[in-house]
């Protein structure tokens, strides 16, 4: 998943979005629209890279996923704070993944629990062996407890997992170090891995040691 975002953004492109990030802080409405326009591509191959990632009758698709995220951007008025790049895809990855989430719990809610969502494990989120799924919901009750003890761990999860970025886009979005970024989200696989795995106790999670 990672690797389109600053690739396909060449220096021009970034200069252009951090203007039209500018201009809609001014109060400029129209370079919403202009905004989403140049950043549709990338946004629209992330949100196909999650939702590959769910169950084939999910009634969110990409496109639709994509829509909502920017309507709930515009709508919530979140732009104006936005100023360059890293500020709007981080802005995007959380939005994304809130949608999921909330999409999730919804299902959730009305199977009671009975067809959670699931997120196939993968070397982006925790790797160590499991022999089936994450539950999205799950997985976002542990993101919320990690983003309260180790912020910067936590959100470079989410660069990866719902921003598409690989580590060493995240190292130049946050301005550390490509080690910093290795070791924490190391660290944080291992941690996400152990807070599932003990929340899953006692229930039927569908994944197995």
């Amino acid at each position: 998943m990672g690797g389109r975002l600053t690739k396909n953004m060449t220096v021009h492109d970034e200069l252009d979005l951090t203007t039209l990030l500018g201009e809609i802080q001014r109060g400029d409405a129209e370079a919403e629209a202009r905004l989403f326009d140049r950043v549709y591509r990338e946004l629209r191959q992330i949100a196909s890279g999650l939702m590959g990632n769910e169950r084939r009758d999910h009634t969110l698709q990409p496109t639709a996923l994509v829509n909502e995220a920017a309507m709930r951007l515009i709508g919530d008025g979140s732009l104006g704070s936005l100023e360059n790049r890293r500020h709007f895809f981080g802005a995007a990855a959380q939005t994304m993944r809130r949608i999921l989430v909330d999409h999730a719990r919804s299902r959730k809610t009305k199977k009671r629990g009975g067809d959670r969502a699931r997120v196939p494990l993968s070397e982006q989120l925790p790797a160590e062996p499991v022999s089936s799924d994450l539950d999205e919901v799950m997985l976002d009750d542990a993101l919320r407890e990690l983003e309260s003890l180790k912020p910067r761990q936590a959100q470079i999860v989410v660069l990866r997992r719902y921003g598409g970025l690989a580590n060493d886009e995240i190292a130049e979005l946050l301005g550390v170090k490509l080690r910093t970024v290795e070791a924490d989200f190391s660290t944080a696989k291992a941690w996400l891995f152990g807070e599932i795995r003990d929340r899953s106790c006692g229930q039927a999670s569908g994944f197995r040691m």
